[in-house]
């Protein structure tokens, strides 16, 4: 028996980019995988986490979210599965859960107590078991170890590790009786050993970069379904454990990945093929850097090209060894009739020091909560290791301070 999945992941939607909307694009981005699901009947689909951009989307975001569900009812695709990620309140996903299961939509917001009831039995109209999903969210601390007295952040990190590999251990002894006879699938929203993100995407727990080693992951699982690091690739070299990636570039430092989502078929319990399908370019996003007159000179060569779509979206780094008078006027007033518009201007200055009278600071909303703190630490002087420390600290406050179930909390 064969049967087709499609796996994506980190839609976000509702995202801002620089304060910035982006409904437009994910209202056209999502046009595009209903269709790409219907020209391949695609029997399942696998949305590995980060559904929103934030616990509480705005109404635009959700009424895309569940407009997008209810188009696919009387398509092939009878088995959806969506899990929540580190961005998602679980509380919000799964609010409309019942209803969503009636319609053969599976939501997993959060792990459940009792993890036999995130293994989800997937069978065709005849009731002929198709496929199994351990459907694995992104997992909450308080959902794998409690802090212990006297422990250091690396020690909890350690325990993070294996609490996380244990969890796909244990879900995989219950998925037990079904290997062999159809394809077992594994989700997860976290960061895998040898995943490569596309630049400063802070890991979700405390930290450390790799969290889960699917190398080592029990050989029950036919596929792993990972959500998280935007940049679609095979972990580990592994043809069984993927990320899907965002759908739509994110940030400027995602603008040379390509975009898209797997296309996976199953016969019997084995993946046979896996083939990506690349997402078109909605909307150009652009950096642009060099010393002021080089920078003119690009934004015109790069308005010169034609191209459909949205408005191009361009970030402007202007290197210079002096400070530069009204510099961000200079550029808008140019830029002022070309096809573009630009979100950010920085000067960069060359060797020049942080305590110089000239120095400006970056604007705080286009910096993350880590970039922040990072910049303090810059200033204080302590040692790597030293500093290390008070990081992984500051990172296990920041997560508990944001990993609440409420619809208003914040990532």
């Amino acid at each position: 028996m064969r049967i087709r999945f499609i796996h994506t992941s980190d839609w976000h939607l509702g995202q801002r980019l620089l304060l910035n909307e982006r409904g437009e694009e994910h209202e056209l981005v999502l046009n595009w995988l209903h269709d790409l699901i219907l020209a391949e009947k695609a029997q399942g689909l696998i949305v590995a986490g980060d559904i929103f951009d934030n616990g509480n989307p705005p109404h635009p975001a959700r009424k895309l979210y569940y407009r997008f569900l209810t188009s696919l009812l009387k398509s092939e695709c009878r088995h959806i599965v969506i899990i929540g990620g580190n961005h998602d309140s679980p509380g919000m996903l799964e609010a409309p859960k019942d209803l969503l299961q009636y319609l053969d939509i599976q939501v997993i917001g959060a792990a459940s107590p009792n993890l036999a009831d995130d293994i989800l039995p997937l069978k065709n109209k005849n009731g002929k078991l198709e496929a199994v999903i351990a459907a694995i969210p992104f997992l909450r601390d308080r959902d794998l170890v409690v802090s212990q007295s006297g422990e250091t952040s690396l020690d909890r990190i350690q325990r993070i590790q294996e609490a996380i590999q244990e969890r796909y251990e244990v879900m995989a002894t219950i998925c037990g009786p079904f290997a062999g006879k159809v394809p077992i699938i594994a989700t997860g929203h976290l960061y895998a050993k040898g995943a490569q993100a596309s630049g400063t995407q802070n890991n979700i727990y405390i930290g450390d970069t790799e969290n889960l080693d699917v190398s080592q992951l029990p050989d029950t699982f036919t596929y792993v379904a990972l959500g998280h690091i935007h940049r679609p690739q095979l972990v580990g070299g592994l043809a069984k454990a993927r990320y899907a990636g965002s759908l739509i570039p994110l940030s400027f430092s995602e603008t040379k990945d390509e975009k898209g989502v797997w296309i996976l078929d199953f016969e019997g319990d084995q993946l046979v093929e896996a083939r990506f399908a690349v997402c078109p370019i909605f909307r150009r996003l652009k950096t642009i850097r060099g010393a002021v007159g080089e920078v003119e000179k690009k934004l015109l060569e790069f308005a010169e090209k034609e191209r459909a779509g949205l408005k191009s979206w361009v970030e402007i780094i202007v290197e210079s060894d002096t400070f530069i008078p009204q510099l961000d006027s200079r550029l808008r007033d140019f830029c002022q009739k070309l096809p573009l518009e630009i979100l950010k201007i920085r000067l960069e200055r060359q060797g020049q020091s942080p305590n110089d009278e000239l120095w400006t600071a970056p604007s705080l909303d286009t910096l993350d909560v880590i970039e922040v703190f990072h910049k303090i630490g810059e200033k204080k002087g302590r040692s790597p290791e030293e500093w290390r420390e008070i990081e992984l600290t500051f990172r296990e406050l920041w997560n508990q301070l944001n990993q609440t179930e409420e619809p208003s909390a914040q990532p």
